[in-house]
C-alpha cells in the first residue's frame, strides 16, 4: 500500500490539520515507511507463538480482602467542599 500526496492532503483535511506541501511529502514518506514495516510484520508466522500480556513472566501475589479501617465516614466527609453529614456536595458541572 502506498500513500500519495493527494491521500495525505485528504487525511489532513479530514483531521482538520493544515499542512503545507513540504510537510505533506515528508508525512507521506513516513506513512509509507510505516506501512511497509506493517507488511513485513504481517508476513511473520505466529501460529505457534503465545501472546504476551507482559514481558516479565511474574504472577501477582494474592492477598486476603480485609477491611483495614472501619467507621471513617466523618473523616472522609471532612474533605467535602460543602458541609453535609451524609454525602459529598460538589458544585454543579453540567448546565
Amino acid at each position: 500500500m502506498t500513500i500519495d500526496l493527494k491521500t495525505v492532503k485528504h487525511i489532513s483535511k479530514l483531521s482538520r490539520i493544515s499542512i503545507d506541501d513540504n510537510k505533506a511529502k515528508k508525512l507521506g514518506k513516513d506513512l509509507n515507511s510505516i506501512f511497509s514495516f506493517i507488511e513485513k510484520l504481517n508476513e511473520l508466522d505466529t501460529k505457534n507463538t503465545e501472546p504476551l500480556t507482559s514481558i516479565a513472566e511474574t504472577t501477582l501475589k494474592l492477598r486476603k480482602d480485609e477491611i483495614k479501617s472501619e467507621n471513617i465516614r466523618e473523616d472522609i466527609l471532612k474533605n467535602s467542599p460543602d458541609k453535609n453529614k451524609d454525602f459529598f456536595v460538589v458544585p454543579k458541572v453540567v448546565e
